[in-house]
């Protein structure tokens, strides 16, 4: 039987070079968007995406729903809307502050609107020509919504942290803006549903730039949300500019348009402009959207429009929304019905929600919210079942247990791929008799065979792997790193040769040359204890146990730290 080992033909010809070299993406990347054939083939790569978008934004499995605590007040009214300020507790002493916007006059349930904005200088309260934040909420309030006005972290009353706040440390712990801005958005979806003049069935989102990013985000992750508008974000040419817009992991594999894409077949418009990345939309995002919307039999509720205009979310974009909102939600077609009227703008400081007030007592600085985050999330992954913590850490590695691992034979080099994934994992085969050993060294397979553990599996006679795994050894290569967000749209390295463990592992199982047993050494041995932490198969594993190094220092994936494994 091990002489048949790694000797079956190869069903396709691993690849030259690996593609994780030679195709790094970075948020200027131009993305394309892949072709899915049926409804079902769809749904099980949205429930992938979902997932995804999750664990990136470390709420996965999701925090415990505490107590709002809604403070609605200060009522400003006037002849036929109203507008309230708010202050949601989102997690235990963190605190969430916004604007409630609602018709003056009338009974019953309404519609709402859910408005995150964007990296304008004034926030929410922005009352510019570009954006406008208080004629968004007047306008929809008047128009019979309930609309709400809420803050991106470090902005106007949500100043317990910073805005675009990053340490390798956070990301360890999948701690940071998009995971608050995310969370925080899920929470005001929370408050509005649960408002007495609220129609539970018919909330929706818009945002422009990086509000557009948070809304669909919010769409993307919770069905309750029934109708978006995501302005002038939706491109396949620039993902986002902010660390708020991109945490790690996010998008691997995946892009802004197949997020937008999860709304579907739920009503929403795509509005761009002419002057920014959404330039494209009418030509190319638009009709990649839409393929998805026809697979449902309802590309009707798919909308677009641009605008000869820089980056905004102006008059012209906001009356278009109206008008799409109008038709789809209010059931009136008639655009014309929807032009927005003049305002009455705010005093920002009467805005506030905190001017003239002092932050709750229990409220937390920025180091104590990373603190409760820490013990929250550890707490939540330990209650999960051994199988459900597995498929979390093969989450977060981005990894998988390949079906398929083609394999190439060269006299003692030996090459192997996961079939239509493009990588390429090197290394030196030394045939003979038992169980095969699979060994990682840091510096690749020609350190692991002098070591004296090696030596001692060759003397043994035992068929033995010696494993380059990636940027190791023969497989260190030269890449381009010079993109933006790195980590959003890429594996780190020490999650890739996770995943070249494991495709090892997946190759040597197929030919029945197991269990085997995987040896760690140095460095690697913190490699190969996850991996065989990964493995659905049984593995012996060999590893070295002192003077482990820090993540920090050699072992960086961020989320790792969410999941302890056993030391052996």
């Amino acid at each position: 039987m091990i002489g048949l080992l790694f000797a079956l033909a190869a069903t396709a010809n691993v690849p030259a070079a690996d593609i994780r070299n030679t195709c790094i993406r970075h948020t200027d990347y131009k993305f394309e968007m892949p072709k899915y054939a049926t409804v079902a083939e769809w749904e099980a790569h949205k429930t992938r995406l979902k997932r995804q978008i999750l664990v990136s934004a470390g709420l996965a499995p999701l925090p415990e729903k505490t107590p709002l605590h809604a403070r609605v007040f200060d009522r400003i009214e006037h002849k036929d809307y109203t507008i309230e300020k708010v202050a949601l507790e989102t997690l235990p002493g963190v605190y969430l502050g916004g604007n409630l916007y609602r018709p003056a006059h009338g009974s019953g349930k309404r519609p709402a609107v859910l408005t995150p904005h964007g990296h304008w200088t004034y926030g929410r309260l922005e009352n510019s020509d570009g954006y406008s934040g208080q004629a968004l909420g007047i306008s929809l309030a008047r128009q019979g919504y309930v609309a709400f006005a809420y803050d991106m972290v470090g902005y106007n009353d949500t100043l317990q942290t910073e805005h675009a706040f990053e340490k390798p440390v956070y990301q360890l712990w999948s701690f940071g803006p998009l995971a608050l801005q995310l969370w925080n958005s899920i929470r005001a979806l929370d408050f509005v549903e649960s408002l007495p003049d609220v129609d539970s069935g018919k909330i929706g989102v818009t945002g422009a730039s990086g509000g557009g990013t948070q809304a669909f985000l919010l769409a993307g992750v919770d069905d309750r949300i029934r109708f978006a508008a995501p302005v002038n974000m939706v491109s396949f040419i620039m993902q986002g500019g902010c660390k708020c817009e991109n945490a790690p992991g996010l998008r691997i594999d995946t892009s802004n348009v197949e997020i937008a894409a999860m709304i579907a077949p739920r009503p929403m418009l795509l509005v761009s402009a002419t002057g920014d990345w959404t330039k494209n939309v009418p030509r190319e995002e638009y009709p990649a959207i839409r393929s998805i919307y026809e697979l449902y039999g309802k590309a009707e509720n798919l909308g677009v429009v641009q605008f000869q205009a820089e980056h905004n979310y102006n008059r012209k974009s906001r009356e278009a929304v109206y008008a799409f909102f109008g038709k789809h939600v209010l059931g009136d077609g008639e655009a014309a019905h929807f032009t927005e009227k003049e305002i009455e703008a705010e005093p920002l400081l009467s805005m506030l929600v905190w001017q003239g007030h002092s932050l709750p007592d229990n409220a937390l600085t920025q180091e104590q919210i990373f603190a409760e985050w820490k013990r929250a999330r550890r707490a939540r992954v330990e209650a999960l079942d051994a199988r459900s913590r597995r498929e979390l850490l093969m989450d977060t590695f981005h990894a998988e247990w390949p079906a398929t691992v083609i394999g190439e034979v060269a006299g003692e080099n030996i090459v192997l791929s996961r079939a239509g994934r493009g990588d390429r994992v090197s290394g030196v085969w030394l045939p003979g008799k038992g169980p095969a050993a699979v060994v990682v060294h840091p510096d690749g397979s020609e350190a692991a065979r002098r070591d004296p553990l090696v030596q001692g599996f060759i003397r043994a006679g035992r068929p033995v792997l010696l494993l380059d795994v990636f940027q190791t050894g023969a497989a260190v290569a030269k890449r381009d790193l010079s993109g933006s967000f790195f980590t959003t749209f890429n594996a780190t390295d020490d999650a890739n040769r996770i995943q070249d463990i494991l495709t090892a592992l997946a190759y040597v199982n197929a030919q029945k040359a197991g269990p085997a047993e995987l040896a760690g050494i140095g460095k690697a041995s913190i490699w190969t204890r996850y991996a065989k932490a990964l493995a659905p198969v049984e593995v012996k594993l060999t590893a070295e146990t002192a003077n482990l190094p820090g993540f920090l220092e050699t072992f960086f994936v961020p989320g790792v730290q969410l999941i302890p494994i056993a030391a052996k």
